[in-house]
Parts: structure tokens; sequence; C-alpha cells
């Protein structure tokens, strides 16, 4: 598929619904990943993951519940 687009002077690019439509992108937005390859652009369906940082004190109470968790499955066990 060839598709002209027009590029304003903000550097916005405003997909067609087609191309959206292709790129299984959504009414309510998407990510995109943008790939420069000599003199030609690359648009790909992207995915992105929430990472969260864990900090000693969040480690500690995974442990803890988990640790529970061991003990009354334990006990489940025992009957």
């Amino acid at each position: 598929m060839n598709t002209l687009l027009h590029v304003n002077s903000r550097g916005t690019v405003t997909l067609p619904k087609s191309v959206r439509k292709l790129l299984g992108l959504s009414n309510d937005g998407g990510i995109v990943m943008v790939n420069v390859r000599e003199n030609d652009v690359v648009l790909q369906p992207a995915v992105a993951f929430p990472v969260e940082m864990y900090t000693d004190a969040r480690l500690a109470e995974f442990d803890a519940a988990e640790a529970e968790l061991g003990k009354r499955l334990a006990k489940r066990g025992k009957k």
C-alpha cells in the first residue's frame, strides 16, 4: 500500500483510517515503532508493557506473602 501523507509544521503526521486499520490500531490510539532505514521510514505496530521498579520493602512484602501462602498450602496438604 502506498499513501502520501502530509507532515505539518509541528512534524505531525496523521495516518489515514485505512493505514490504521492495516496496522491494527484502534480509534483510541496505539503505539507505533518508527524505524528509519536509509531514505525509508518504516512504521510497525508495537506494544508497551508497564514496568514496576520494586523497592526492598516491596520485595519483602512479596517474600512474606509467598511464605504465608507456602504455610497455608502445607497445612492443606496435611489434611
